[in-house]
């Protein structure tokens, strides 16, 4: 018996001007202004894309003390956007990254329950945790949780959330037009929690909105992070792109479900992909060599070697060997404010891996972070881009992709003009949009 084609799942992500922006590009746009944020929002709207995904920075990156380039532009309030773009689209989902470590449940469910009922239910929230006291210094909270307790907060956090959620039923306030009164549940909207990390009680100011609760996005690779989205989220914005080990880790988290009495269909598995297109084959990967050297510029080269060797490098060539004094063992102090910091857990490792690398290919110091910072995820032509895509959703490498163009805001034009056509050819992405709620346009049941 043939098996079923499963369905693609689309979304895009608007980064702000980070790694994989090209913002010395001619053809990019601001990245605070509205319109950007509409330009993108649309498009992804015409092309019948799932939902936008919106970052977060609750501080900008910092090096030796400046500001990092790529983030002078800084960025606007994730609330603030979504809520704007709610007025400007129709079915598009909305989805925002806010960090349960320095929020408070009751505000975050208020603000997400708004969204809600704003965008007749196409609110997601992709929940965070921040590891790192400096930019808990915006907080006054840095560094006041280790990071075993981190997952353990945001799980609580959320659980609570969903109760302040679900303290409405969605028939609790009757209006009385003849009286002009409120019939109400004595109880609607009233809750108590307690636990080791919150102990709140009142009535939540929001009634019960159109999905009920946001759909729950999880975005962390570790074991940690990987349990919490198995046992909670109902998508994971995955790193893993490439097909093998998106395979490993498809079949990872999706066998984590059972235990929690769910099964693999409540889980969709989105790995963040880039993508460039060409007339043909050979053109796209001519275009792509050229993006990763504009992504990759001498300075930042030299700053993410800097994340591994914890000194300052700024004497080095850029075009030239790698140093030959080795890592500083410790905190790092000269580069602040970034998540990849903390992933080189080993840098003296790391370090003589990337030196045997650099001496077998013969590579700079540029060279080899082009090589090692990451590759653009499909490259080609629409028909070969449009291929691979269903490839890694048929083999169960994942449900679809969240694209990450490398030019904001037009960098999703042509992906929607000529491959999001072949994928609906193929039979394996939708023509219109057959719901109204991002639940719907995910597969996701409705809750009660």
């Amino acid at each position: 018996m043939t098996k079923p084609r499963k369905q693609v799942h689309l979304a895009v992500h608007f980064p702000g001007v980070n790694n994989t922006t090209v913002w010395s590009d001619p053809r990019s746009g601001s990245h605070i202004d509205f319109s950007s944020f509409r330009h993108l929002a649309q498009t992804a709207e015409r092309a019948k894309f799932d939902f936008l995904f919106l970052a977060e920075g609750l501080r900008l990156r910092e090096y030796a003390g400046q500001i990092h380039d790529l983030d002078v532009v800084g960025r606007p309030d994730t609330f603030t956007v979504l809520a704007a773009l709610a007025a400007v689209t129709d079915r598009l989902g909305l989805a925002g990254t806010i960090n349960s470590t320095f929020n408070e449940p009751y505000e975050v469910a208020r603000q997400f329950a708004s969204l809600d009922h704003l965008s007749d239910g196409r609110a997601a929230w992709n929940v965070v945790t921040s590891w790192d006291a400096f930019t808990g210094e915006n907080f006054r909270r840095g560094g006041f949780l280790p990071a075993d307790q981190r997952y353990e907060r945001a799980e609580r956090f959320m659980r609570t959330a969903w109760e302040l959620f679900d303290s409405w039923r969605r028939d609790a306030v009757v209006a009385d037009k003849e009286s002009g009164r409120f019939l109400d549940d004595p109880a609607a909207g009233t809750f108590a929690h307690q636990d080791a990390h919150f102990d709140i009680a009142g009535r939540f100011g929001v009634p019960r909105s159109p999905q009920g609760r946001p759909v729950i996005f999880q975005a962390g690779d570790s074991d940690g992070g990987r349990e919490f989205a198995a046992a909670t989220a109902d998508a994971i914005f995955s790193r893993h792109s490439e097909l093998e080990a998106g395979k490993a880790f498809y079949a990872d988290v999706k066998g984590r479900l059972a235990k929690y009495g769910r099964t693999p269909d409540q889980l969709l598995v989105l790995p963040a992909s880039t993508f460039v297109l060409g007339d043909t084959d050979a053109e796209a990967q001519d275009i792509a060599a050229e993006v990763r050297r504009q992504q990759v510029s001498g300075p930042t080269a030299i700053r993410h070697l800097e994340e591994v060797w914890n000194r300052d490098l700024t004497g080095y060539d850029p075009d030239g060997p790698l140093p030959d004094v080795d890592p500083i063992a410790g905190e790092n102090t000269v580069v602040k404010g970034r998540a990849s910091v903390r992933q080189h857990r080993d840098p003296f490792a790391v370090a003589k891996q990337w030196r045997e690398l650099a001496e077998a290919k013969g590579l700079s110091i540029r060279d080899l972070v082009i090589h090692v910072s990451g590759k653009q995820t499909y490259i080609g032509s629409p028909e070969t881009v449009a291929e691979a895509i269903d490839h890694s959703v048929q083999e169960d490498a994942s449900d679809g992709a969240i694209l990450v163009p490398h030019i904001t805001p037009g960098g999703l034009d042509e992906f929607a003009d000529r491959v999001v056509p072949l994928l609906q050819e193929r039979g394996v992405f939708r023509t219109e949009y057959e719901g109204t709620t991002l639940r719907s346009h995910l597969g996701l049941a409705d809750l009660p």
